[in-house]
């Protein structure tokens, strides 16, 4: 029997533990933090996803087998190599392998030099330079911060007066912190998103996944960027062709110069593509699984997630076929007044009981009261309803038909989620604020 740590409180890292719950290995399942969703099936420890040597103590006190990490920031603080060193088992890549994610530069860089099909990019960490370039270009331009901003610090900017305001809002106002101090300056590619993912042994990729989210705030792509409001599966972009020519010209060329490098890759790879004209472009990488990717993807995966992440772990995900059902889901973000600005904590959340049973719902900003009886939304992002059905439509409408029973004040949710009529497709918002 196994113990299992799992890093994070978010909806992705519920649906993990959902998961990972159902292997008959499994004995104990522990969160750090967990969310208020997953008390009800692991042990949630009061530890924060980035404090390193607090998870550390954790897995040695509590003789964790299997440390399973969620987040971006915990790999980037190189959570992995601490563990490694102290002969842990970690599901996760090391700093070295995540800076594929944590710098942005340093991901186009390589994928340049591999010939991996992607936009035209320079990268600044001169302010006035890069606002020099951005005067002499008028058109579409990406801005994106550099380092890890939440899902928030790529700014598409239609014209030259947007990137201008965008570069101000990452290299002087600072609005992402250290991460937005060097930019990446990118073409803006036309087409739709796709988000594609693969287990990785450091060698070898598991048979590829896809899913498609939304960004934006509102209906029809229109607000701010947000962490995600909803996402669906199977894309129906996503063809046998299309998994080929994305395995052979962007994956496994930066899974083999990563391992040639001396930083192999072993994890979740998820490369976000936009599907242009010319085929697919990576637009980046991602060092995890996605939220909300992971809640719609995870009850889609035939067989034991511990058998393939402990594949993974040892260097030989070749003894472990992950096969994914060919069924569809569809899964609607419910979040807070306000999000993905300022908005308020401890509100009561009602309707829960109310869901049908084939309908799966993951915790993300939820907390327990603390008389122990009334659940509450803490957070931005509060909760993503799933719904599973034999094509796209079924499983929208199982997701939207329940997602409208659970409520607190001022709670929202996009209503245009695998509306085939309205995909993303990557165009400028009305503005980079």
């Amino acid at each position: 029997m196994t113990d299992v740590l799992v890093v994070g409180g978010g909806a992705r890292e519920h649906a993990l533990a959902w998961k990972l719950r159902q292997s008959s290995s499994v004995d104990r399942l522990l969160m750090a933090p967990g969310n208020g969703g997953t008390a009800a099936i692991a042990e949630n420890v009061p530890v924060a996803a980035d404090d390193v040597d607090g998870l550390l103590l954790l897995a040695r006190d509590r003789c964790v087998d299997l440390t399973v990490v969620g987040p971006e920031i915990p790999l980037a603080a190189g959570l992995a190599n601490t563990f490694q060193q102290h002969g842990l088992a970690v599901f996760g890549a090391t700093r070295e392998a995540a800076r594929l994610e944590w710098s942005k530069s340093f991901a186009r860089c390589l994928t340049q030099e591999l010939g991996v099909p992607g936009p035209e990019f320079k990268v600044f960490s001169d302010a006035p330079q890069a606002e020099e370039f951005v005067s002499r270009h008028q058109g579409p331009i990406v801005v994106k911060a550099d380092g890890l901003a939440a899902g928030k610090g790529a700014l598409l900017c239609k014209d030259r007066e947007q990137a201008l305001a965008g570069l101000h809002l990452c290299m002087r106002e600072r609005a992402f912190g250290a991460a937005g101090d060097t930019v990446v300056l990118e073409e803006c590619l036309v087409g739709p998103e796709i988000s594609v993912f693969a287990f990785c042994d450091g060698e070898r990729l598991s048979p590829m996944v896809a899913a498609c989210d939304y960004k934006r705030a509102l209906d029809g792509d229109h607000g701010l960027n947000t962490g995600g409001m909803g996402c669906y599966t199977p894309p129906t972009t996503w063809t046998r062709q299309l998994q080929e020519q994305v395995q052979r010209t962007i994956m496994q060329p930066t899974v083999t110069a990563m391992t040639e490098r001396g930083t192999p890759y072993r994890g979740v790879l998820y490369a976000g593509l936009m599907l242009t004209d010319e085929g697919p472009k990576l637009l980046e990488f991602n060092c995890r699984l996605g939220d909300p990717e992971a809640q719609v993807l995870l009850p889609l995966l035939e067989g034991d997630l511990l058998s393939v992440m402990q594949a993974c772990v040892e260097g030989d995900i070749s003894r472990y076929e992950s096969n994914w059902s060919d069924e569809a889901c569809v899964g609607v973000v419910l979040v807070s007044g306000g999000y993905p600005g300022d908005y308020r904590r401890g509100l009561p959340l009602y309707g829960l009981r109310d869901i049908d049973d084939d309908v799966l719902v993951f915790h993300a900003g939820t907390s327990v009261s603390g008389t122990g009886n009334t659940l509450l939304a803490d957070g931005g992002r509060v909760l993503t309803v799933v719904g599973r059905g034999n094509d796209l439509s079924g499983a929208r409408s199982r997701a939207y038909a329940n997602i409208g029973k659970i409520s607190f004040e001022d709670s929202y949710y996009r209503r245009d989620i695998a509306e085939l009529a309205s995909l993303p497709q990557g165009t400028p918002p009305e503005s980079v604020r």
